[in-house]
């Protein structure tokens, strides 16, 4: 049997023209392969392509969340606000694309449809196009799926969809060309990250906003504003540095982490210090104390103390009990808003719990709760995204003796390291679950999983390897570690799109890997240095 690298039409076949889909791609073009990038969407950008809903911005400061593969990019790139906006990131990815020239191998508008490992050339089959018969099949030695952590819209399944005569919007799925809801009646359905973002430009333009909250979140605020200029010059200088020292952080954000438990301060210290982190803003206010996702007790004194400012903000008292959380904090990502709660003070909004009485059901004029009508011109439904598996079992993907990746995974995610799974050789995923991902600054993480997949690949060819497989003992007792780790935080307690509790019937698993971004890069550079230990190594001859 002839050599399979000499028979597949790609060397690497990369699923997704996100940040990690372009990155593999770069990483390909320098181990010397053929590689390609298929696209669903008409552009670049992943994630920032899809979620053009507005006050869509990052909840990482800019100039961490950026690549780090390269220092002259560093340099020269200049971001405009502490917090990027959705489409200053959109701008940044296709700044990427053209600055490496990688356009010439994507294909955008043509998604993937299914992806079947055959055994006997020992390459996958991969179907792309448009599912209308204009499709076509390649082969190809590996598969990369860069499809993203949050890029399958979770549609409801509300009766009479079909009914309302009025436009309905998914934040996930915003038109490009954006929405105008000046002097209209819009109702938005959902309280996460996503509406916590846009439920304060849509009121500015509404006649009236009614949003229908199941579960309050906690937000924090952004401060955001214009870049210091000198920050700025400051970080740049230290670039290095910085990215060095948040390769020591559980989340790869480098901020000030403080050893010190919330019990060894009195309540006037701990007022002081979470006073602090609220006036600097974003996610490093749970920075504070080192066991505040730890113990129940010292998560409390974080919760109570947002739980006052909510009350402080909002002047309605029932209101703005509705908006209190009664739950731990972090246990759902931490939203950091600008403006959320204030938004409930004015006249043209208002707050309707759905926790007790789910919305019934959509009307030809708006939608009914608790039997009560309510009518809309417009409807925003912010019911996030099937997250972490979603976008890959949306993909037919069929391993050793056709298994399906989604009968495997039916009692939640299976794989060893977030990269690979038993039965489906040569398949990698880029954050996938079970690795740090959601949890961690998304763009280091992305660039370290791409960096390990282009080694280990690079490697194979320089050994003359052909197959590479997670094996069954490896993959079973990293799952049982991520689960182990899991409830050692205080994440896993709460219903959360962390284990799926927003897609119904899907798996209640702790999906992401909560153990932090140094253990898990320790784990995966041991994995290496032990001859790709946990994993199969093989010729196909």
């Amino acid at each position: 049997m002839s050599h399979p690298k000499r028979e597949a039409d790609l060397d690497v076949l990369i699923v997704g023209a996100g940040f990690a889909g372009m990155y593999m791609l770069y990483r390909a073009r320098k181990l010397g392969l053929k590689g390609r990038v298929f696209e669903r969407g008409d552009g670049v950008g992943g994630t920032w392509y899809w979620n053009r809903y507005p006050g869509a911005r990052c909840d990482v400061e800019s100039m961490q969340y950026s690549m780090q593969f390269d220092p002259d990019l560093e340099q020269e790139w200049e971001w405009t606000e502490r917090y990027a906006p959705q489409p200053e990131i959109l701008d940044y990815a296709n700044h990427i694309a053209d600055r490496y020239e990688l356009r010439s191998d994507i294909r955008l508008s043509c998604p993937v449809r299914a992806a079947h490992f055959d055994e006997k050339a020992a390459l996958w089959r991969v179907t792309v196009g448009d599912g209308n018969g204009s499709g076509e099949t390649l082969t190809a030695r590996f598969v990369v799926m860069a499809t993203g952590c949050l890029s399958q819209p979770n549609k409801p399944g509300v009766e009479g969809m079909d009914d309302f005569r009025g436009p309905i919007y998914h934040t996930g799925e915003w038109p490009k060309e954006g929405v105008d809801f000046t002097g209209q009646r819009v109702g938005v359905v959902g309280t996460g990250s996503s509406a916590i973002q846009a439920i304060p430009i849509i009121a500015e333009q509404a006649g009236h906003l009614t949003v229908f909250q199941r579960t309050p979140n906690y937000a924090v605020p952004a401060h955001n504003g214009p870049i210091d200029p000198e920050m700025v010059e400051q970080v740049k200088a230290n670039y290095r540095e910085i990215r060095e020292k948040a390769k020591t952080m559980p989340a790869g954000i480098a901020f000030d982490l403080r050893d010190v438990s919330a019990f060894e301060a009195d309540d006037a210290e701990r007022r002081r210090q979470f006073q602090s982190r609220w006036d600097y803003g974003g996610l490093t206010f749970l920075g504070c104390f080192n066991d505040l996702l730890l113990d129940e007790e010292a998560n409390r004194f974080a919760a109570d103390f947002v739980r006052e400012k909510i009350r402080e903000i909002v002047h309605d008292p029932a209101t703005a009990e509705m908006l209190c959380p009664d739950n731990i904090i972090g246990c759902k990502r931490l939203c950091v808003d600008t403006g959320y709660y204030r938004t409930f003070n004015r006249d043209n909004v208002s707050l309707v719990d759905i926790a007790e009485t789910p919305v019934e059901r959509l009307t030809a004029t708006g939608l009914r709760v608790d039997g009560r009508d309510y009518a809309f011109d417009a409807i925003v439904f912010a019911t996030g995204f099937d997250a972490m598996t979603g976008a890959l079992l949306n993909i037919d993907i069929r391993g050793r003796g056709g298994e399906r990746l989604r009968d495997k995974w039916d009692g939640g995610p299976r794989n060893y390291l977030g990269l690979s799974m038993h039965g489906f050789p040569n398949l990698f995923t880029v954050t996938g679950p079970g690795s740090p991902s959601v949890l961690t600054n998304m763009l280091p993480s992305i660039e370290q999983h791409v960096e390990w997949i282009a080694d280990c690949i690079g490697h194979m060819d320089a050994n003359g390897r052909d197959l590479i497989e997670a094996e069954p003992e490896a993959e079973d007792s990293w799952v049982d570690h991520v689960n182990e780790v899991s409830g050692l935080s205080l994440r896993s307690t709460c219903s959360s799109w962390y284990v799926g509790a927003n897609v119904p019937g899907k798996p209640r698993v702790f999906m992401p890997y909560i153990g932090g971004f140094p253990a898990y890069a320790e784990k995966i550079r041991d994995v290496v240095a032990n001859g790709y230990e946990g994993f199969r190594l093989s010729t196909a001859d």
